[in-house]
């Protein structure tokens, strides 16, 4: 590691000097803030016409920009916000903050603006998704829930195993591949009502973006996507409030200055309450399903230079199926972070994190009662830098440390009759750093290049015992010799790893673009679960001295234009990503609590491609995108499928979404939505035996069929009846339907013995949605 920091301090003592023995310069820098609320804009377009160069801002709202000394026309836009065009005088550096005003209605006229309105064909970045809050409550949902995690599945490279199912896939790659972050904090669990709505409340979302290859430097310890999900700051000029009246949850978010223009505050509340319908039925009376969530943020100008902010997320799902079942889960998480302006080039952002993850479930009654509980805790502290040097090059580093405390399970029985001892599994340990660098330039006017590194190690600590296996191999419990048992802190097993990243984008014109990347990521901690959904019970383990860490290599490829005075945007992308380590299970697995979870699993290889195509209309009174995917994911494991490749979990050949929305009035606005999705891959039975008069099934190759196409609609209606300005209260009601053609779309088939004829076997569909669901929402703010 020592050969890797000496040469990243020396490749930026020598960028520094560089740029310290450049001619001089004058720097014009600031925060471009929605006029209306204080909050800084993320993405906004900064354009100096007379250099015919640009910026945007960072996460924070933050620009920077180097010119030669002279008089400027600066025009600074962002979507759906009124563009100005402001003439500046620079002969030394200057700070200058600019508030944008937001659209009055969706852009109904499109005019022709300056070249940061071509930022998709531009920017360096490629295979990235943005959505905002408003485009996400465009988008028809389950019960009118606005749902940011269902909005992406509509994104080409996204899909999902089925409806119900938790999380989301990207790019042939499994749940645990993402790394979701909310205000930089890890979510490990990223669904409610077990995949049916996202934790993630819309009201107190500002920004999302999805990194889906060409991931930066910044990022990493997961190998498919990154998920970055901005909190809302809260209104710093005047007290507000949003919030909506739901068929099944209810939701409000309060914000204001503290101190007005210097200091504000959000705090967002939801919950749900379909569960109080059940009491309406006398099967289903004593059944509890319900889930609740709480944001709140706050953030405080210190001074010209600094910035602190304090965010917070709690959200919690509680199942309880009368004596039966009980269930709940849930994630907690608070990040503290510090903007500090070292000079009017050099922003940097300290972080410190804390995240909690619990999961349990068990049965409440009984002789049989017992209680299973789980959860992973991680303290994070980082550093992140961006170095300014001129508007065609930028420097950004830093690093991180990331402590993990895993609570793979402890089950005990409840009350005096049951038949369950108590069963813990050890807590497990460890520590995962990282540095990185990346510099983006332009070598050509019409190339521009970005180089990264990132180089992390995780080192899995003690207190713990290791089991030694016969011949070094974990194939049964059998098959151990001895155990070896390591101290608090004490060293078990190390791992490190460079991760190069390479990104370049060759301009053609003001319209076209050709765009390469390259990332390797890799993955310390990983998802171990036997089904084809995840579920929040799944396991969550580090690497080990059997359990490697796992690799992924992605290049993708992409040509990008727009068109029409930038009102559309059109790209097509392919990728090649290839898997190494992944873990797999053995058939007939037994994971949860177990103290020999090695023993369970495989380890092989696995790869990813396929074909992106995207259209987007992103102004106008129609506006909306199609997008389209063609791929491939597979897998390569030893022991399984007679060691050939075999598809994974959640391979779709093909995957195709529409998602539109017509403002027709300034009263009514009209969404809607479609998709369509090859079926997912399912492992049937072979054949069956007979044992002691049971009949069991004999299951054949590994996902070698598959379930029925999917294909659903989805509707929708705004209506606001008063849109005047001068009115404080502001109400919207929302109609729709999901499913509006009642699509019966199987989520699994399963079989069993016909009840009539116990000789013949049946194959049953299940289905999570088999009809329409009409819903009405409305929505306020004050």
């Amino acid at each position: 590691m020592l050969p890797i920091i000496r040469s990243s301090v020396l490749f930026l003592f020598l960028l520094l000097t560089s740029a310290a023995s450049a001619q001089e310069e004058a720097t014009l820098s600031g925060h471009i803030r929605d006029a209306v609320s204080g909050e800084e804009l993320i993405g906004a377009n900064i354009y100096v016409l007379e250099a015919e160069t640009g910026a945007s801002t960072n996460a924070y709202g933050f620009y920077s920009l180097s010119l030669d000394p002279g008089n400027y026309r600066v025009v600074f836009s962002y979507l759906g916000y009124r563009s100005q065009t402001v003439p500046l005088s620079l002969g030394e550096s200057r700070t200058f903050d600019l508030e944008l005003e937001p659209e009055g209605v969706l852009m109904s006229e499109v005019e022709v603006k300056a070249t940061a309105e071509d930022r998709q064909v531009e920017s360096i970045e490629m295979s990235v998704d943005k959505l905002n809050a408003e485009q996400i409550r465009r988008i028809p949902q389950v019960l009118g829930e606005a749902d940011l995690i269902r909005s992406i599945q509509l994104l080409p490279g996204v899909s999902t195993v089925g409806e119900g199912a938790t999380g989301f896939n990207v790019r042939g790659g499994n749940i645990d591949q993402n790394l979701i972050l909310l205000d930089e904090a890890t979510v490990y669990n990223s669904s409610h009502l077990f995949g049916l709505f996202s934790v993630f409340n819309v009201d107190a979302i500002k920004d999302s973006k999805l990194y889906k290859g060409g991931i930066p430097a910044k990022y990493g310890g997961r190998l498919s996507s990154v998920l970055d999900v901005r909190q809302r700051d809260g209104n710093r000029k005047k007290f507000a409030a949003t919030g909506g009246i739901g068929a099944i949850a209810s939701r409000l978010t309060l914000e204001g200055p503290i101190q007005k223009d210097k200091s504000s505050y959000m705090i967002a509340g939801r919950s749900s309450y379909g569960h109080l319908f059940l009491k309406f039925n006398p099967n289903l009376r004593d059944n509890i399903v319900y889930f609740y969530d709480l944001n709140a943020k706050a953030n405080f100008t210190l001074g010209e230079k600094d910035r602190l902010y304090l965010s917070g997320y709690f959200g919690r799902d509680v199942f309880n199926f009368s004596d039966d079942f009980a269930s709940d889960w849930g994630n907690a998480s608070a990040s503290l972070r510090w903007n500090h302006l070292f000079s009017d080039k050099l922003f940097s952002n300290f972080t410190a994190i804390y995240s909690d993850y619990d999961y349990a479930f068990g049965v409440p009654e009984g002789a049989q009662a017992f209680d299973w509980n789980a959860r992973i805790n991680n303290y994070l502290v980082k550093g992140d830098f961006s170095y300014y040097l001129s508007p065609k090059s930028q420097l950004d580093f830093g690093g991180e440390a990331n402590f993990y405390r895993f609570h793979p399970g402890r089950a005990s029985g409840l009350g005096q009759g049951s038949i369950f001892n108590e069963i813990e599994i050890p807590h497990k340990y460890a520590l995962e750093t990282a540095l990185y660098a990346s510099f983006e330039h332009q070598p050509l006017r019409n190339l521009t290049l970005q180089y990264g590194l990132r180089f992390s190690a995780f080192t899995r600590l003690g207190k713990g015992d290791i089991l030694l296996y016969e011949n070094g191999v974990p194939s049964s419990p059998e098959a151990v010799i001895d155990t070896v048992t390591y101290d608090s802190w004490e060293k078990i097993i190390s791992f490190s790893a460079p991760e190069p990243r390479f990104s370049a984008n060759y301009l053609i014109n003001d319209q076209n673009s050709v765009k390469l990347s390259y990332n390797r990521m890799q993955q310390y901690i990983q998802l171990v679960s036997n089904t084809t959904a995840a579920t929040p019970i799944d396991i969550w383990t580090p690497s080990d001295p059997y359990i490697d860490p796992a690799t992924v290599d992605q290049v993708a490829l992409g040509y990008f234009r727009n068109f029409g005075q930038n009102v559309y945007e059109v790209s097509a992308e392919v990728f090649y990503k290839k898997f190494r380590n992944l873990m797999d299970y053995k058939d007939g697995a037994e994971l949860l609590l177990s103290d020999h979870l090695e023993t369970e699993l495989l380890s092989g290889d696995g790869r990813a491609y396929g074909l992106e195509l995207s259209l987007r209309k992103t102004a106008g009174a129609v506006s909306g995108w199609i997008s389209y995917t063609l791929s491939r994911s597979e897998r390569k494991v030893p022991g399984i499928n007679e060691d050939e490749y075999y598809p994974s979990n959640y391979d779709k050949t093909h995957d195709l979404s529409v998602t539109a929305s017509w403002k027709v009035n300034e009263k009514w606005n009209l969404s809607s939505s479609f998709a369509f999705a090859t079926g997912r891959p399912v492992t049937y039975p072979a054949s069956r035996y007979e044992y002691d008069g049971i009949t069991v099934p004999h299951y054949g190759e590994r996902n070698a069929h598959r379930i029925p196409s999917y294909h659903r609609m989805d509707i929708g209606v705004q209506y606001t009846p008063n849109k005047d300005p001068d009115k404080r209260w502001k109400g919207t009601w929302e109609f729709g339907a999901y499913n509006v053609y009642a699509r019966r779309n199987a989520y699994s088939i399963f079989f069993r013995q016909n009840e009539d004829n116990p000789l013949q076997t049946e194959a049953v569909r299940f289905s999570v949605f088999g009809s329409v669901l009409p819903y009405v929402t409305y929505n306020f703010s004050f």
